[in-house]
């Protein structure tokens, strides 16, 4: 069954219909999210209620037997500048509270739901192109929050924020892989964030696209509940021609990101502090050789992202 409602926020009307009653709330704020421009996490729905208390976001919406076109208001602000692309985010930290996954992953990677999610995200997320998929390419999906960009400190602009040796780690990484951004924010914020970095236009590498955090799914984990994950089928399932499973690498600081797709993730030391750390962090120097030394290889799916500096050492001492 479909579930539809009409969400009020700000003197309009927003009408969602692409839900099902297995979705839950955290699926309802997600659409309303890509309607809005207001993150999840600021979203306050009036009225969605399970025996008298707010509904939790793991509710699925089956339960709240909403009558078709339920009217119901949200509460909540867009972050609409550069200003606040870099102040620091609401207090919900996800660097600290990650997790190891390897035993989450079974229950999660081919559950029928999840991989409903995903086909539907492959039919509806649309991709807006900046530059065609090269033949024979490997691809190189990349987070932005600390991956690339300390979001956390104060700076006056973005580039007092950027990963040292970023350009040049982009410049390497493009001669043999096509670049994917994926971020967990809403477009508005990486369009914003890659521009102020100096990426969207760079002469020399070229971005493929950008996903933002309508193409994540959220997924239920015995141990954590819902959490919402980066699953690369969705890219996989729109270019299946050019991407696959044996071609992908993904970097992201949290490990869950990886849910869906565990061997193709690696887990990238998160870049904080940028004030202090940018003298001596490394990581994408490393890296962009790492990818380098793998790029030879046709299928990456024998390889255990979690030893990548291990590999790299043993490839660089023969």
């Amino acid at each position: 069954m479909s579930v539809s409602v009409i969400i009020k926020w700000g003197g309009q009307e927003y009408s969602i219909s692409s839900l099902s009653e297995e979705d839950t709330v955290m699926d309802l704020k997600q659409s309303i999210k890509t309607l809005t421009g207001v993150l999840p996490e600021r979203q306050k729905l009036l009225g969605l209620k399970v025996k008298g208390k707010p509904a939790e976001d793991e509710v699925k919406l089956g339960s709240l037997k909403l009558k078709p076109n339920t009217k119901i208001m949200m509460m909540g602000t867009r972050e609409e500048s550069l200003e606040d692309v870099l102040a620091p985010p609401p207090e919900n930290d996800d660097v600290v509270n990650d997790f190891d996954i390897e035993e989450e992953v079974i229950e999660v990677e081919n559950r029928e739901e999840n991989l409903a999610k995903i086909a539907r995200r492959v039919k509806d997320y649309k991709v807006e192109e900046l530059n065609p998929p090269r033949e024979g390419k490997r691809l190189l999906v990349l987070d932005v929050d600390y991956t690339l960009f300390d979001h956390k400190s104060c700076a006056e602009t973005g580039q007092e924020l950027m990963r040292p040796y970023l350009h040049e780690f982009l410049t390497s990484a493009y001669e043999d892989y096509d670049i994917v951004i994926w971020s967990a924010t809403s477009m508005k914020w990486i369009d914003a964030k890659m521009k102020e970095l100096g990426v969207t236009d760079n002469p020399n590498y070229k971005i493929t696209f950008m996903l933002d955090s309508a193409a994540m799914i959220t997924v239920h984990t015995p141990k954590r509940g819902v959490v919402e994950v980066k699953p690369l089928g969705v890219i996989w399932g729109k270019y299946g021609e050019f991407y696959n499973r044996k071609n992908t690498i993904m970097f992201d600081d949290i490990g869950r990101n990886f849910l869906m797709n565990p061997q193709n993730g690696l887990k990238i030391r998160p870049f904080t502090r940028a004030h202090l750390n940018r003298e001596k962090d490394r990581e994408l120097y490393k890296l962009a050789q790492y990818l380098k030394e793998i790029a030879k290889l046709d299928d990456f799916t024998g390889l255990n992202h979690k030893h990548w500096e291990r590999y790299l050492s043993k490839r660089q001492h023969h």
